[in-house]
């Protein structure tokens, strides 16, 4: 899955894409300092994993990822080609996801590209440019919709009236994401691959001395409620302390973050949030060669899970032998869990659950 990280120049959208992926994507205090996406491959934190490798002694421990896009800097005009317009929108509609990173903290030395803090405005700087390219692709669906249907077929109809309804939100200045739509008209949607759609997170970046003093300032306080009309999650982050948090040792990692009284990295939650963003769960296999993790949509039944694994395991599906993480460890053994009847034999309509630890049986 692809989240692309986005934001106005200058709102510390690339030091906080170093820090996630320690990739060491050009920084500086320019506009368009990023051209062409950076992308990193980025693990996500699961503490399971670290309690199955104690239980199992594996050779190795493979966690799930997530890829995070650095994209460029967009101004006004991005839709009509400004500055550099369109590259950003064709890499945006590549993307899963998107977290916007919004500044929230004054600093003299850091120029802003309108001359001022403003959050919200920021933020409706962005969206208005993806809903306006959003309204070009309506405009011309809707016409060639209203030609198909001249052939009679009512499917036509029904498309028409729902991609009207998406153009009449978007006129209002409203993402797609924020219509309540039914299975159908949501599939429908899907195959528009319309900007608006994506779902959001927007990271609130704010200075060491807001984050300390609890992370929430009037910057903050202004995006959230903005964020809170849409549906949308704010994460308060510190861009600069996360980047040096990533160069540390673990060891170092830990005493860092317990002298900031926190409990875990501000980009570990971002991560983790961006992974329950995009409706994903992690099933788990566990043995002497791995303890490893595998990233699957919910609601994914076993013969799919295992397809994840390898094509084979799929088309040869017989059963799935699982144990729930949690009764894993409370019993300490596999055997021992199996003993007390906890290893349950599922077929081909189960539906796996976020820290099933899976055995798949196949025959092929």
């Amino acid at each position: 899955m692809r989240l692309g990280v986005v934001g106005l120049p200058n709102v510390g959208k690339s030091t906080l894409f170093n820090a996630i992926t320690k990739a060491g994507a050009e920084c500086a205090n320019y506009p368009f300092c990023t051209i062409e996406p950076n992308v990193g491959i980025v693990a996500v934190p699961d503490e399971r994993l670290d309690k199955l490798a104690e239980m199992y002694n594996p050779e190795k421990v493979t966690p799930t990822t997530i890829e995070f896009v650095d994209i460029a800097g967009l101004v006004k005009g991005a839709s009509k080609g400004e500055g550099l317009g369109n590259k950003f929108l064709s890499h945006i509609r590549e993307v899963d996801a998107i977290v916007h990173v919004v500044r929230c903290f004054e600093d003299s030395n850091i120029v802003h590209v309108d001359g001022s803090i403003g959050p919200v405005r920021d933020v409706e700087t962005i969206s208005l440019e993806l809903i306006f390219s959003d309204l070009e692709v309506m405009e011309r669906r809707i016409d060639r919709t209203r030609k198909m249907l001249k052939s009679g077929d009512k499917k036509f109809q029904v498309e028409l009236e729902l991609y009207e309804s998406i153009k009449e939100t978007l006129e209002k200045g409203q993402p797609v994401r924020s219509m309540s739509l039914d299975t159908e008209q949501q599939e429908l949607v899907e195959q528009l691959f319309l900007l608006t759609s994506k779902p959001v997170i927007y990271a609130a970046n704010v200075s060491e001395d807001d984050l300390q003093a609890g992370g929430d300032n009037a910057f903050v306080s202004e995006l959230k409620a903005f964020a809170q009309k849409e549906g949308a999650q704010v994460m308060v982050i510190c861009a600069k302390i996360e980047e040096e948090i990533a160069q540390l040792a673990d060891d170092d990692k830990k005493e860092f973050l317990d002298a900031l009284g926190l409990s875990e990295s501000g980009l570990d939650k971002l991560i983790k949030a961006s992974y329950t963003l995009l409706g994903l769960i992690s099933f788990l296999t566990a043995g002497q060669q791995e303890v490893r993790a595998w990233t699957i949509v919910k609601r994914t039944k076993a013969p799919q899970a295992a397809g994840k694994i390898h094509s084979d395991i799929e088309r040869g599906f017989i059963r799935a032998e699982i144990v729930a993480y949690e009764d894993l460890m409370k019993c300490g053994t596999y055997t021992a869990a199996k003993e007390r009847g906890l290893v349950r034999s599922e077929g081909k309509e189960y539906v796996m659950q976020d820290g099933d630890v899976t055995l798949f049986r196949f025959n092929v």
